[in-house]
């Protein structure tokens, strides 16, 4: 006996010995796993943030070969003295430079901005470098989290351009006061402007410059504050108003006053408000729309934006916006997230089912839910540790936890099974507790651990592809540590208070003929040499594996193939294309692409597409390839939207 009590593993047994603190152990990994679980943000992907550094310097009206050679190559050479650059990828346009630099990710990312912002102040410090500059160059960190739209609102109807425009503005100023929004983009209508066509000939007749013009409209449009006066004690604010309501106003603006004669704006050019060149289109169904696009503030929430934009877009229809006003969503990421966070709790309810319905057979059902609850524990206190540490709920944690899932109940199966086997020889269910946790400790101990061990290089995975991919092992390791913790902490003390031993005649003849057949071969494989000639064969097995794997070699893929959820189509024509023409290629392109899915249509409904979104111009670029920013008239993208697989119909 003496040998027996030396089995017992003391942290078990010390959950089996204060049962009303492991009670609330256990009540505050339920209540803190619930609440973390609750309150952990959702989104799509995890969040990267990579020391990768995003330099972009507008520099309109100047040409490609100039914006290179004044301001691009400028700060190139001042970023490539800077420590730790990897790698400087660099694209110049029409009034546009964009400067990518790449960092080793020994380096944070804070750090690189720093010394990318200093090595910037340099290079604009020169006195060659370009002094009329409309803005400061941007440095930004590349996150990807905050780079694309995580869904796209479309305004259409019986309406004209500028009033489509008022009713997206509204939405803009409502979407971007959410503090899960980082920003939003209107696309396909321009701002207005004020062009004032000059005549040359009767400029130059007038005597008159560019320059006269520019002062006199700048010193005509703009209010001055007079200071204050006192009047009847009070001191007021005088501010004369002097900034333009009308655009007709301009006209009456005098240019030059020289002895005596008087020359009007009216006199020398023609004043007319319109709308700017088309910088870029957007169109649903080939139909022209009013797009917002929707950008989700780093580490928020997904489905509570989702939500609150849909409550927005809810309160605005009901009492702003005309009922004949259409809005519609495309391309919006909650779906999938809010498809992946049901599939997982799914999931854990499933494995909880099966797990008690296949132990139900060998140790009745009462035992089976010991094995049972350890998958919701172990879930809820990786929770509390995963909401600790920031993690959100993203596509990778998912997948790590449904992997996780079916490793849970290993080391409570082992436990349980175990005491199970003691009580039914005849001891106590407090001792058979406490010597079967104690019997069976360190070997599940080192199994996990060996398990855990398996995942950890993946953890130290370099690069971009490491950040992404570190969360699943991350996951791993944490979750299974959980399942440990619950094997030999909860569970021990829950099966010293109701664990009961199912009678023998209660066992299916199933069960005992199983036994009885696995008995019998164990009896036949253990005779005489036989052991010695399973071995041999296993090791010819090993080598025959492995010779068919080198004659016929499996594909390998980062990936497995799946169904998309979108198609993207870029379209890009040769740097100085005009606008219109990437239009009408895209125009071209859009209505092959809708002819083609006409043929899924189902009573006038296509059961294939949700949506053909059509862009051209602005926020077009490839992200994965080069410059993002800046005004792209030669490039246009079409994003086609797929329903979900399940409701494709076979196609």
């Amino acid at each position: 006996m003496s040998t027996t009590k030396n089995k017992e593993f003391k942290l078990s047994s010390w959950a089996i010995s204060n049962k009303s603190t492991v009670a609330v152990i256990t009540f505050i990994v339920i209540l803190g796993g619930y609440l973390s679980y609750t309150g952990m943000a959702r989104e799509n992907f995890p969040e990267i943030i990579i020391p990768q550094i995003y330099v972009a310097t507008p520099y309109p009206g100047n040409s490609a070969t100039d914006v290179e050679r004044l301001i691009t190559k400028r700060l190139e050479k001042e970023i490539n003295a800077i420590t730790g650059v990897d790698k400087i990828t660099s694209t110049s346009i029409q009034g546009y430079s964009s400067i990518n630099v790449e960092f080793n990710f020994d380096i944070a990312p804070s750090e690189a901005l720093l010394k990318v912002k200093d090595k910037v102040d340099i290079a604009m410090a020169d006195k060659d470098f370009p002094k009329d500059l409309p803005s400061e160059p941007s440095i930004t960190e590349m996150n990807f989290s905050e780079q694309m739209p995580i869904m796209n609102i479309n305004l259409s109807g019986d309406f004209s351009m500028d009033q489509l425009k008022e009713y997206a503005e509204y939405l803009e100023d409502e979407i971007e006061e959410l503090t899960e929004i980082s920003g939003v983009d209107i696309r396909g209508v321009q701002e207005k402007e004020l062009e004032i066509a000059v005549d040359l000939y009767k400029m130059q007749a007038s005597k008159v410059s560019f320059n006269d013009i520019e002062n006199a409209v700048a010193f005509e449009n703009q209010s001055i504050s007079s200071g204050d006066i006192l009047e009847n004690g009070t001191r007021r604010n005088v501010r004369v108003l002097g900034e333009f309501k009308d655009p007709s106003n301009l006209e009456n603006i005098v240019v030059k006053h020289e002895k005596g004669n008087v020359v009007y704006l009216r006199d020398i050019a023609e004043v007319s408000f319109k709308e700017q060149e088309k910088q870029s289109y957007a169109r649903e169904y080939s139909q022209p729309v009013v797009m917002l696009d929707v950008k989700k503030r780093s580490g928020q929430n997904l489905l509570e934006a989702s939500a609150k934009i849909d409550n927005i877009i809810s309160n605005a229809k009901a009492s702003i916006f005309p009922e004949n006003l259409i809005i519609s969503k495309t391309n919006d990421q909650s779906n999938d997230t809010r498809t992946m966070v049901s599939d997982l709790e799914n999931s854990i309810i499933l494995g909880v089912i099966l797990v008690v319905t296949v132990l139900y057979f060998f140790l009745g059902f009462r035992n089976a839910l010991f094995v049972g609850i350890a998958i919701p524990l172990s879930m809820f206190l990786s929770f509390t540790i995963l909401g600790f540490l920031g993690v959100t709920l993203n596509t990778m944690v998912l997948f790590s936890l449904v992997i996780a899932l079916g490793m849970l109940v290993d080391n409570g199966i082992v436990v349980v099974e175990n005491v199970y086997r003691l009580m039914d020889e005849g001891m106590s269910r407090k001792e058979a507790a406490k010597q079967g946790v104690g019997e069976v400790a360190m070997p599940i101990i080192a199994s996990t651990a060996t398990t855990l061990a398996a995942f950890l290089p993946l953890v130290l995975w370099d690069g971009i592809i490491g950040k992404f991919m570190q969360w699943l092992p991350i996951t791993l390791i944490i979750v299974l540590s959980s399942s440990l913790f619950v094997a030999l902490v909860i569970n021990p003390m829950l099966i010293s208070l109701y664990m009961k031993v199912v009678k023998k005649e209660q066992k299916t003849s199933f069960i005992n003929t199983l036994e009885q057949l696995y008995e019998k071969f164990l009896s036949v494989a253990l005779q005489g040499k036989k052991p010695y000639l399973i071995v041999i064969g296993t090791f010819i097995l090993l080598f025959i594996a492995g010779g068919l794997m080198s004659v016929f070699p499996p594909k390998v893929l980062f990936f497995p193939n799946t169904e998309a959820k979108q198609v993207f189509v870029f379209l890009e024509y040769p740097i100085g294309t005009d606008i219109e023409e990437t239009n009408i290629l895209s125009k071209r392109i859009e209505t092959d692409i809708e002819n083609h899915l006409k043929q899924y249509e189902t009573d006038g409904e296509n059961f294939l597409v949700t949506s053909v979104i059509g862009q051209v111009g602005e926020g077009t670029s490839d992200p994965t390839k080069g410059q993002m920013g800046g005004n792209t008239p030669n490039k246009a993208r079409i994003t086609i939207d797929f329903v979900k697989f399940q409701d494709r119909q076979g196609i």
